[in-house]
């Protein structure tokens, strides 16, 4: 996941969203079995599902989605070659066959990945799924018309970074063959072992090419999942979807298709959604929300509730906010005056500027806590809950700042708990303890964005955040700190503007492992031994905290996204 922007239409994570983080591993409803509150906790076929969501479901396009795994109201549509697995916690962060027979075949340097499509896919119409409609949808997705999706395949697929779809260029893609209607091979630049991953987005939907009407096909794309769109208003403000005749449970292990209706209206303001979804009054009872937490006043009145207390989903997503550096920028340049930062952090109090412990949990790894991101546990930098200030003033004064120093802190003023004043203003009493005086900029989130994302105009202190696109160390470290990822003309996220060879090199060697246990112990060495530069500070891994209506059954949510998964959800 990229950063926040990004992130807000990504995990809605996306998309994603915002979707997110931390923990040893995410949870159903809290004081109740993960199914749902109730007497009859066994999930039935039929009613009417509502959504309740702050963000309208904008660009209903495959092409121009930015979701992992299956997005959670995408995911009902459209079916990708993978998805993820719709477990709860731990389990939920493995990738699984979807259309494909399998996770995908790779060649002996994992340049080459070949799928097979299962037998009797079907669209809406009942027409049949082929691996050409697959390789049609991913070029359509190369259309500037039609952009917003995942970057990935301009980069990994051969010949393919000048491309610019379909529509402008009918040959199409080399690198993607489809020997016949049921084989697909794509060929890479270079070695990708998370090649599976990569087919979750929506991006390897099939879209029939007699069908596809460019800008116009987000008012009704054809489906190939569970579920079919009847109506599109404003935008994705107003989505209703009702039941695809033609999909069939038995190639689909994933997704359940209890309800018969699913009702998503968005556009709600984040209170009202949350006193819609505890009065579960009407159809509010058989709700739920996709893109909104519950805040820390509110959690505090739902904890003393024991009957909203079990209606609330707790769920942990790979997402990180942390302190950046700019060494190029003074004092930053000097590892100690990071290192003495690094030791006053107080993350006590920055966990409860972030709505605190229900809603935070403090990191000290730049990658989460979870087994699938590789999590190495590791603290280079000591120094307890309440940070300790007399070592920072030591590494100060062996810095050179024996009388302490003045810096500026930028940050967001985007009233979202992670990257705005609360979290500031508890850095800055923390590091006044050390002798370091902190001078806050607050920005409009636009001009926050602008200015972080830049190389020209990159502070030396900063509040970040960051969120992988799939549950593995790769779309988390390489983005931040792979030197040749560094944009000098355009959006950077590598904001220590770290290039070191070996962190290439072995950035580049793990991308090689299709053994993904394997190299999810490599990405957790690879964040201990970067971590010892202190090119940043982690501070806390966000949790989610939702609310779902009384009539909710069947609650599942995993680690890879964090939030309670749509795919499972059945109505009373």
């Amino acid at each position: 996941m990229r950063q926040p922007s990004v992130i807000a239409r990504r995990v809605a994570a996306a998309s994603v969203s915002l979707v997110v983080a931390a923990g040893a591993a995410a949870c159903g409803p809290e004081d109740n079995d993960a199914k749902g509150a109730g007497g009859d906790s066994t999930p039935h076929k039929g009613g009417t599902l509502t959504v309740l969501n702050s963000n309208p479901q904008q660009d209903f396009d495959p092409a121009r989605l930015y979701t992992s795994g299956g997005g959670n109201v995408p995911s009902l549509v459209f079916r990708t070659l993978t998805t993820r697995n719709r477990e709860n916690g731990e389990a939920g962060a493995k990738v699984v066959p979807d259309l494909a027979t399998d996770t995908g075949r790779p060649n002996k340097d994992a340049t080459v990945w070949t799928y097979t499509l299962k037998e009797g896919l079907k669209y809406e119409d009942g027409s049949p799924i082929t691996t050409a409609d697959i390789k049609y949808g991913i070029e359509r997705s190369f259309a500037p018309e039609l952009s917003g999706g995942a970057p990935y395949l301009r980069d990994w697929l051969v010949g393919a970074a000048d491309y610019q779809g379909p529509y402008k260029d009918k040959k199409g893609l080399s690198a993607i063959e489809t020997p016949d209607a049921r084989t697909i091979v794509f060929h890479l630049n270079k070695p990708e072992g998370e090649f599976p991953y990569l087919a979750t987005q929506t991006q390897f939907t099939p879209v029939p090419k007699a069908k596809d009407t460019g800008t116009k096909y987000e008012q009704h794309p054809v489906s190939s999942g569970p579920y079919k769109v009847v109506t599109n208003e404003n935008d994705g403000e107003r989505l209703v979807l009702e039941r695809n005749t033609h999909w069939s449970a038995s190639t689909d292990a994933e997704r359940k298709g209890y309800p018969d209706k699913i009702d998503v209206r968005s556009g709600l303001d984040s209170s009202v959604i949350n006193q819609r979804l505890s009065a579960s009054q009407g159809t509010d009872a058989a709700a739920v929300t996709t893109d909104t937490n519950l805040g820390p006043a509110e959690l505090a009145k739902v904890s003393g509730d024991k009957e909203l207390a079990a209606r609330v989903g707790t769920g942990h997503f790979g997402y990180t906010n942390y302190i950046a550096f700019n060494p190029k920028i003074k004092p930053f340049d000097n590892a100690k005056v990071r290192q003495a930062i690094s030791y006053a952090i107080d993350r006590s109090s920055v966990v409860n500027a972030a709505g605190g412990s229900a809603l935070a949990e403090p990191a000290t790894t730049f990658l989460p806590n979870q087994k699938s991101f590789g999590y190495t546990e590791y603290d280079h930098f000591p120094a307890g809950d309440a940070g300790d200030a007399a070592k920072a003033k030591e590494l100060l004064k062996e810095a050179g700042y024996a009388k302490g120093l003045t810096v500026t802190l930028t940050h967001s003023n985007a009233k979202d708990f992670e990257t705005s004043p609360e979290i500031a203003t508890a850095i800055q009493d923390a590091l006044k303890k050390a002798g370091i005086t902190v001078k806050l900029q607050g920005l409009e989130e636009n001009d926050y964005s602008d200015k972080i994302h830049s190389v020209k105009t990159e502070p030396g202190f900063f509040l970040a955040h960051w969120g992988a696109d799939w549950p593995s160390g790769g779309p988390f470290l390489a983005p931040i700190f792979d030197g040749r990822q560094i944009v000098e003309d355009g959006a950077n996220f590598n904001t220590g503007l770290l290039d070191d060879k070996s962190v290439n090199t072995e950035i580049d060697a793990i991308n090689k492992l299709t053994d993904l246990d394997a190299a999810a112990k490599r990405w957790g060495a690879l964040d201990a031994r970067i971590g010892e530069q202190a090119l940043t500070v982690p501070l806390f891994h966000p949790v989610y905290k939702r609310l779902y209506g009384k009539d909710i059954k069947n609650v599942v949510i995993s680690d890879w996204t964090g939030v309670l998964d749509i795919s499972q959800v059945a109505v009373k």
